[in-house]
């Protein structure tokens, strides 16, 4: 059985005095549904006032990015080792860097070899563009990101690591695929994308969560459907009371 995860993706948003808040207020729920992981990615200005609010809890912390190289002359960037010292969990290849940053598959694999060196879980997130799904290219596209950003991992690491699909289209629009299309990509193109080069257990064993206008509305659709194992969720993570639902909704 595959544990369901929830993971709540901040983006660019909270002060650490606003983090603080945010995180007293959700604290109580989050802690009283521990069949779900749970994992809170908040800016990185915030991680160490988040991880000590954490310490001693089972909810886990992740940064929203990271260098794939160790340390030197990368102006602004995160290393591997600075995300450890506060997170379990590091969310790549988002497509907001990969369309306003330029991050591409290869360089999403280096960040993905980089974090499982650490010790890091990635959340490694995947999918199309409204253009290519409408052209009929999901499956192409989705199978792409997989096979060049999981490029080089034995499948012990491929087991270790976290898949998140979230169609473009759908990503802060308000506009969320349906639980039974986002299962079928899961079912038909994931899985099976991930048994080629992997084989079928580790195919069987990685949680493919759903992102992309996720709300406690519409959770529960999504985690009905047999291949999706949970969620990486954008602005309702920001409501505590939202986010505590849909958590809720992850454990049945």
């Amino acid at each position: 059985m595959r544990k369901p995860l929830v993971a709540g993706n901040w983006k660019m948003n909270k002060t650490v005095e606003q983090a603080r808040a945010l995180v007293s207020e959700m604290l109580p729920g989050l802690q009283a549904v521990s069949e779900v992981e749970r994992v809170l990615c908040p800016p990185f200005t915030s991680l160490m006032a988040i991880a000590a609010m954490l310490s001693g809890t089972e909810i886990g912390l992740g940064a929203q990015n990271m260098h794939w190289e160790a340390a030197g002359a990368f102006t602004g960037e995160i290393s591997p080792a600075m995300v450890k010292e506060f997170c379990q969990y590091v969310i790549l290849g988002h497509s907001e860097r990969r369309t306003h940053f330029g991050e591409t598959d290869e360089t999403v694999n280096r960040k993905v070899r980089a974090a499982l060196a650490n010790a890091l879980t990635p959340i490694v997130c995947i999918g199309e563009t409204l253009a290519e799904n409408e052209a009929g290219r999901t499956a192409e596209v989705v199978s792409r990101q997989i096979e060049q950003g999981l490029k080089d991992l034995t499948p012990e690491q491929a087991s270790a690591l976290v898949i998140a699909y979230e169609p473009v289209w759908a990503i802060g629009t308000g506009r969320a695929a349906s639980g039974q299309d986002a299962n079928r990509v899961v079912a038909e193109v994931i899985r099976p994308t991930l048994s080629r080069m992997f084989g079928p257990a580790v195919a069987e064993a990685v949680r493919v969560l759903y992102g992309g206008s996720v709300t406690a509305a519409n959770a529960a659709e999504f985690f009905s459907q047999p291949h999706i194992d949970g969620a990486l969720v954008g602005g309702a993570s920001l409501k505590a009371a939202e986010f505590v639902k849909i958590v809720e909704a992850a454990a049945g």
